[in-house]
């Protein structure tokens, strides 16, 4: 029976092989990934477990825009007038 694995479930076993000893390199070739990627993989590991080889969402929270990037009202409301 053949199934395709989850991208989690496949960054958890890189994770795993490179735990086990098996070089960053090698395992990044063999998942078709930079070594950045796994390293970023196995520091999300260490710190979150498997939830933290979820996929992220790459896009910027609302309350981190630069105020230029704001609709107008919400940009103004940060300016104080003075008399």
């Amino acid at each position: 029976m053949l199934w395709e694995l989850s991208v989690t479930e496949q960054r958890y076993r890189a994770v795993l092989e490179v735990l086990a000893g098996v070089p960053v390199t090698e395992v990044a070739d063999r998942y078709g990934v930079s070594r950045q990627s796994v390293h970023t993989w196995l520091r999300r590991y260490r710190k979150e477990g498997p939830s933290g080889l979820a996929d992220r969402s790459h896009k910027v929270p609302h309350h981190h825009r630069a105020p230029h990037d704001q609709p107008r009202h919400q940009a103004a409301q940060g300016i104080e007038l003075q008399p």
